[in-house]
């Protein structure tokens, strides 16, 4: 199975992959990244609050699992150093799937397939992080002056 294929959705009793329920490839394709990219600014345009509660659920979340580590069988995603996994290259602090052992000492999953779609979002994602890293070390210099 792809990665993001191992996500579920539980419909009439019925579990199954997500892509399984949703069934409409070309909107996850589109609409859906979209919608989950600008997800922050629809929370705080439906409540008129800020979407920190839900920044703040992910981090208990992600804290969680780091500490107490990733159920057998499950992993989830985190930003850690790349090893070159994925043909990310190493030294770069990105997103991969990972499990994690109880104390927080994570690895990444191997071997997960991925189809074009995946594999030119990975690089897009890499492509902004080095952007953004160029842009900050210019930032930091001039600072210097």
């Amino acid at each position: 199975k792809q990665w993001y294929q191992r996500r579920v959705a539980i419909t009439a009793g019925v579990i199954q992959p997500l892509t399984g329920a949703l069934s409409d490839d070309a909107w996850i394709k589109s609409d859906f990244i979209t919608t989950v990219q600008s997800r922050g600014a629809a929370v705080i345009k439906a409540r008129g609050l800020s979407s920190a509660m839900s920044a703040a659920k992910a981090i208990g979340d992600h804290t969680r699992d780091w500490w107490f580590g990733t159920k057998e069988g499950e992993f989830t995603s985190m930003g850690v150093i790349s090893d070159g996994s994925y043909n990310i290259p190493a030294g770069i602090i990105y997103s991969f799937p990972v499990t994690i052992q109880a104390g927080g000492k994570w690895s990444i999953v191997q071997g997960l397939k991925q189809d074009d779609f995946a594999t030119e979002k990975m690089v897009a994602t890499y492509n902004e992080l080095q952007e953004e890293a160029t842009e900050a070390a210019k930032l930091a210099a001039e600072a210097d002056n």
